[in-house]
């Protein structure tokens, strides 16, 4: 069993100007190395320059540039080489199953925030070492180039280091891990079960009645974004590079990395105590990439060049609160959550799942008469609509376990 960790480094002054150089150099790696490949299949007759091609270019790379490239680990620079050969593989695949391609651009530095350094047989890289002892209070982390940086461990880490990598997120840095464990010893058996029916009005509901809020953080810090989007697009006409347009920048990406901790925070409390309390947990299979996606727009036959009222306004605030819930990202750490802890977790057809009467079984878009009230047609059986989805999604799950 893999697992992540995410800890905070404290570098020194001059360590962070040796992390920042450290991208750099790496964002100009994959960059010419991205340039050799679209110079290749332009002007060589569409010839392929392959990942194991440009890796054998790199002694030849750390010997001219010795002072730039050659001061950083040559494991790290493989790893950013087949972060662009996995890019490269992954646009032509959405091409062969016709996607939309997205071919891979260059990176400037400020889109170029990860190091990586794969591990060897020992947990420890080329360049870089874990240096965890249960005597040291503080622990440190050794990175080529930039030396021992201390590091915020909140956390043990559990299992055998297999890869570390050094990321950027505004002024702060962090150091991930991956570490491979065996699987841990599964919870006690609570002989519960339970359904679950999200929604943007309650995060969450279960079939046993309960709700859990939606906490809404990015509609609660919308003020303070628009502020701060209104105040980078006011200076989007100024001096690229400048103070100011970078202060504005920095501040609406500090708001946003605030949103998404609280976010994940939320998620990761819910689910936990979710695989707390229930053996078997249903969810809805939800696609929330197709629940976002815009109205096709309807020309007026009777007007050319004009459009009939599609409801786009109304179903981008809905797209707006679905994204400010994170449905995936709970999703994923739930089955996570659950796989660690020995739980079984069941997705199963969301359609229909509030329509139906859990009574008497009657499907009908009529019994579902308003965003939280539930009046069958057939039986008069009344509910909260939410808690009729979750108790559908239960049904559903252990039909489906039972096939």
């Amino acid at each position: 069993m893999i697992r992540a960790y995410k800890f905070l480094l404290r570098p020194t002054v001059r360590q962070t100007i040796a992390f920042g150089e450290m991208l750099s150099d790496h964002c100009s790696l994959y960059n010419g190395a991205l340039q050799e490949r679209r110079d290749a299949y332009r002007h060589m007759s569409r010839a392929t320059v392959r990942y194991g091609d440009q890796s054998a270019q790199l002694k030849e790379i750390r010997a001219f540039d010795s002072e730039r490239q050659g001061r950083w680990s040559f494991s790290s620079q493989q790893a950013t080489l087949r972060r662009l050969d996995k890019a490269l593989a992954a646009f032509f695949r959405r091409v062969r199953t016709a996607e939309k391609a997205g071919y891979p651009r260059f990176r400037g530095i400020g889109r170029f925030d990860t190091v990586g350094f794969p591990g060897d047989e020992d947990g420890d890289g080329d360049g870089c070492r874990w240096d965890s002892t249960p005597h040291d209070p503080v622990t440190r982390v050794r990175f080529q180039g930039v030396g021992h940086v201390k590091v915020h461990q909140h956390r043990p880490v559990v299992g055998k280091v297999k890869t570390v990598s050094v990321k950027r997120e505004g002024k702060r840095w962090y150091v991930i891990l991956t570490a491979e464990r065996a699987r841990p010893e599964p919870l006690p058996a609570s002989g519960s079960m339970v359904g679950n029916d999200l929604g943007v009005a309650n995060f969450l509901a279960d079939s046993d009645g309960r709700f859990v809020p939606n906490p809404r953080h990015g509609r609660k810090a919308a003020a303070k974004l628009e502020e701060a989007q209104q105040a980078q697009q006011a200076l989007s006409r100024c001096r690229r590079g400048s103070k100011r347009r970078r202060k504005a920048v920095e501040n609406a990406a500090r708001l946003h990395r605030k949103v998404r901790r609280q976010r994940l925070d939320h998620a990761h409390k819910t689910a936990f105590d979710l695989v707390r309390e229930h053996d078997f947990i249903a969810h809805e299979d939800l696609r929330v990439r197709d629940t976002v996606k815009a109205p096709v727009s309807k020309p007026d036959p009777a007007t050319p060049g004009s459009f009939l009222p599609n409801g786009a306004a109304s179903k981008a605030g809905l797209n707006r609160s679905i994204a400010d819930a994170g449905w995936g990202v709970f999703l994923a750490i739930l089955t996570a959550e659950a796989e660690s802890a020995g739980r079984e977790v069941m997705a199963v057809d969301p359609r229909n799942t509030s329509r139906t009467c859990p009574e008497c079984g009657h499907v009908s878009a009529e019994n579902r008469l308003t965003q939280d009230k539930f009046h069958c047609t057939a039986c008069g059986h009344r509910a909260h609509a939410d808690t009729v989805g979750a108790l559908n999604v239960l049904r559903a799950g252990l039909v489906r376990r039972e096939a």
